[in-house]
């Protein structure tokens, strides 16, 4: 895996370590906060379908 720098204000940084666990890398915690973050954004788009899409009841097929 090639690594990379990236730069963060520390006050960024100080809010990501209350999200971290024990001898975990940055990388990891960006990758659980990002997974978070596809997971609402999945279910922002399905609660978004529900409310404008008209649905028909199977038996009306």
């Amino acid at each position: 895996m090639t690594m990379t720098t990236i730069q963060i204000d520390k006050n960024t940084r100080e809010m990501m370590k209350k999200y971290g666990r024990k001898d975990e890398t940055y990388d990891i915690i960006i990758k659980r906060l990002v997974n978070i973050a596809d997971r609402q954004l999945f279910f922002d788009k399905q609660k978004q379908i529900l409310k404008e899409e008209r649905f028909v009841p199977f038996e009306d097929i």
